[in-house]
């Protein structure tokens, strides 16, 4: 028994490590590729790049210049810690000697180490450098920087995506940011409210325009969607006024407009914070009309009252919503603007207006270097 017993307690134990040592490779890999590992494999593959490199060099600098050294110094700038990527640049400096002894002085002829390859090295070096540092400070590495970014769009298209409305009603909303980037200033938050018969919708643009604004319209967003809903209509400016007031940023201000429709008799209330007014569309004259709601801008004061406007669709009515990135430019005023829009929506009143708030901000601001949203709301006759 115990001659059998030897071989099993064996076997045992060498499944037991080689289990061990294949559930830590697994995690070092999924922690590297998350960029939550060491970088010690980055290090050692560009590390033993350099020899291949040199030796390439050597033996035909015609294909491969000495300049290709900057190959591993460019990688290594965006995988390696500032302290691992001092060891690359080390690597690469003996390298660069080795050549230039081997292939001789640069005046000798082409194919060899000039002051000018010295000079190209060393600036991606800095800039290598220069973008480690940045990431061991923000402590986002690249393999990860990218994919925050993208799931941080993702999360404000999802915010602002407008919930299923009833039979007999038709929404849709469209947002270009500034210089066609992925993040903008401009945000909406919507919820069905009220078991569902209520249809809240605030539109709102922050101060600034773009990437600069991006990052306080996605922690305005995620905390306009926990206020909507959760308190009544008309507490709901003045609690999200107070929470940007408390954020004490130096650029900390936003217009807002809010939406609270009954979709059952068509009747709303709009409450505004310094945004532009809304425009209703009455389908028995066909004419636009302004809706203004009275408020200061969201984060000047604390205290602050904001007055709602009243109105009602009826069957055919267009109710609109928009930013002033939209009808307001340097060489413009609002009231252009919104004549501009009011004409050009107009084209769609036979249609329906499917489609047509992304067709809308082509034809009145396509080329303006600002964030744009506008929101279509109708009820169908």
């Amino acid at each position: 028994m115990a001659r059998a017993t030897g071989p099993d307690s064996f076997t045992a134990r060498w499944r037991k490590a080689l289990h061990r040592v294949r559930i830590a490779v697994r995690k070092s890999g999924v922690d590297y590729f998350r960029g939550d590992g060491s970088d010690w494999i980055a290090l050692a593959g560009l590390l033993l790049t350099v020899p291949v490199i040199t030796c390439a060099t050597l033996l035909a600098p015609t294909w491969c210049a000495p300049a290709a050294l900057v190959l591993p110094i460019v990688a290594g700038g965006l995988l390696l810690r500032p302290a691992n990527l001092l060891g690359l640049y080390a690597a690469a400096a003996t390298a660069l000697i080795v050549e230039s002894v081997e292939l001789g002085p640069y005046t000798a002829g082409a194919d060899r180490v000039t002051p000018g390859t010295v000079l190209v090295v060393a600036a991606c070096g800095l800039f290598g450098l220069l973008i480690a540092q940045f990431r061991a400070r923000v402590g986002v590495p690249w393999r990860r920087g990218g994919t925050m970014l993208f799931d941080l769009r993702e999360r404000i298209r999802v915010q602002s995506a407008l919930p299923r409305l009833p039979r007999g009603w038709h929404r849709e909303m469209a947002l270009r940011p500034a210089g066609g980037q992925s993040f903008s200033g401009d945000f909406v938050v919507a919820a069905r409210t009220g078991g569902g018969r209520t249809l809240e919708i605030v539109l709102t643009d922050v101060s600034g325009k773009g990437m600069d604004a991006g990052s306080r319209a996605l922690l305005l967003s995620g905390a306009f969607g926990g206020l909507l809903g959760s308190l009544p209509p008309h507490a709901f400016l003045p609690a999200a006024n107070g929470y940007l007031l408390r954020q004490d940023w130096d650029e900390g201000f936003a217009t807002a407009i809010h939406l609270v429709l009954d979709l059952d008799s068509g009747d709303y209330q709009l409450l505004s914070a310094g945004h532009p007014p809304a425009l209703q569309l009455h389908a028995g004259s066909g004419r636009w009309h302004e809706q203004n709601a009275e408020g200061p801008l969201l984060g000047v004061y604390d205290g602050a009252e904001f007055h709602p406007a009243k109105g009602s669709l009826a069957p055919g009515d267009v109710l609109m919503l928009f930013t002033d990135g939209l009808v307001e430019t340097s060489e413009r005023d609002i009231s252009e603007g919104i004549d501009r829009l009011t004409g050009e929506a107009d084209r769609y009143v036979a249609t329906g207006f499917d489609g047509a708030a992304w067709h809308l901000i082509e034809a009145v601001a396509k080329d303006v270097n600002d964030d744009r949203a506008l929101l279509l709301i109708r009820r169908e006759a």
